[in-house]
């Protein structure tokens, strides 16, 4: 499955200078920018009376060319800048706007708000003045809109480098950019559009997760080729058998569960076994018809605990591993991992995360990305901005999902949907995306204050619509 790529600032501005290395003059790029901006704004607003805040470098070009095609639809258009333009194709977009130029710092507010102050490639953030100018500003328009970024922006890493307000709607240029689905930048517009502008932005290693397509069973299926999954439980089995019901609900064709205590599915087809210990662990886990087995939830942290655990990561079965099971190994093994004859698949929230891999550094791209080739597993770094990473480099960012998904046992229903899913498709990377997209949908689809529970209800229909 590809996915629409999503670049970092060094990446926009290689794809635009091979752009430029075909003859394309940067102004002309520019005017097809502004155009495509002003198209937009246009069609959401109208004949609104618009102010574009202008800055000093490209970005601010753009925002001559928004003011310019906005007032030859008749719009009543204003622009204020921060001082001069200081490149060449923005010092020609404001001689083409032809019309007066405002201070931002006495500009008043209009309808509408264009902020084209800064984009791509910000290093610091907005002085004091200007961070409070442009939140006033953006708060007095009943639509605000952002151009490429919200000005005070990391775009490679989701920091706000100074306070940013939110707007109504981001309008990227080119390609999205890391910071568009990173927190907390993410959560500083409404909606995002991306707008063409003829920049060939393929090969990069970051991708937008998409919906996926999924195989149904074909006549030649039966329970153990559509994929045996065993979920290995301890002394809370709830966890557990959350985690057992939607990945009985999410395609896998027989779920075993092993529990040390007895549970209560509501799915009877769920078969519980009685796994008193972790020699009774490894002697069913000897069964090599397994396809993938999951440890984790419900598991517990003490040392029988950590004896079945041990057993799981003996089996030389494909692995989903999550919440106890990284933490135990995050004290007594991590180095177990990376010596599995099969890739893992590894689901830690923020706080196991650091547990498992301690301090490194860079966004949380840079931070999945080093962990998955560190232990040679795929990670799956839960949270408001979930990223996929595989040891290859690849990464995979999901769009922001429903804030309901912040209750207890959701975690356990996207193990047990990459467990399924890793049951059925044999390949730990595609699981892993397959079943974030699958809890995402399921989320959207259960609307507000649902718990975990109501998502398992819904998982077969979600799944029905990528097959």
């Amino acid at each position: 499955m590809s996915g629409t790529p999503i670049l970092t600032a060094a990446q926009m501005r290689e794809a635009e200078q091979r752009l430029f290395a075909t003859g394309v003059p940067e102004y002309d790029v520019m005017e097809r920018a502004g155009a495509a901006c002003a198209d937009y704004i246009w069609r959401l607003g109208g004949h609104k009376s618009t102010l574009v805040l202008c800055g000093p470098g490209n970005n601010g070009g753009d925002g001559f060319v928004i003011a310019r095609i906005l007032k030859d639809h008749g719009v009543s258009v204003r622009v204020a800048v921060m001082g001069e333009s200081g490149t060449p194709s923005s010092r020609r977009a404001r001689e083409a706007w032809g019309g007066p130029v405002e201070d931002i710092a006495t500009a008043k507010p209009a309808s509408q708000l264009v902020d084209a102050l800064f984009g791509t490639g910000l290093t610091r953030g907005l002085d004091k003045k200007l961070a409070a100018r442009l939140a006033e500003l953006v708060g007095k328009a009943r639509h605000s809109f952002a151009i490429d970024l919200p000005s005070g922006m990391d775009s490679d890493t989701g920091a706000c480098l100074s306070p940013v307000p939110i707007f109504d709607l981001c309008i990227t240029l080119g390609s999205y950019k890391l910071s568009h689905f990173l927190q907390p930048g993410a959560s500083r517009f409404h909606d995002l559009v991306c707008a063409g502008i003829g920049i060939d932005v393929s090969g990069g290693t970051v991708h937008l997760l998409e919906k996926p397509v999924i195989q149904a069973p074909g006549a030649d299926s039966h329970k153990y080729n559509r994929g045996l999954v065993a979920i290995v439980g301890g002394f809370m089995p709830g966890a557990s058998i959350l985690a057992a019901e939607a990945a009985a609900r999410a395609g896998a064709g027989y779920v075993k569960y092993l529990g040390k205590a007895s549970g209560h599915p509501a799915i009877h087809a769920i078969v519980q076994t009685h796994a008193p210990d972790h020699y009774a662990v490894r002697d069913i886990l000897a069964d090599k018809r397994i396809a993938a087995v999951l440890a984790g939830p419900g598991l517990g942290r003490d040392e029988e605990a950590w004896t079945r655990l041990d057993s799981v990561l003996n089996s030389g079965l494909p692995l989903v591993l999550d919440a106890d099971a990284l933490v135990l190994l995050a004290d007594r093994g991590r180095d177990r991992l990376a010596t599995l004859p099969h890739r893992p698949i590894l689901t830690p929230h923020e706080g196991e995360f650091a547990h498992l891999f301690g301090t490194l550094k860079g966004s949380k791209v840079d931070r999945a990305t080093q962990a998955a080739k560190i232990v040679n597993a795929v990670i799956v770094y839960k949270g408001a901005d979930t990223v996929i990473a595989a040891p290859d480099g690849q990464v995979w960012i999901a769009p922001p999902a429903s804030h309901w998904l912040s209750t207890a046992g959701t975690g356990d229903v996207l193990a047990g949907l990459c467990a399924a899913q890793l049951a059925t498709t044999r390949n730990p990377m595609m699981a892993a995306r397959n079943a974030v997209w699958l809890q995402a949908q399921a989320a959207h689809w259960a609307g507000p204050a649902f718990v975990a529970d109501d998502l398992v209800s819904r998982i077969p229909a979600v799944l029905a619509e990528c097959l």
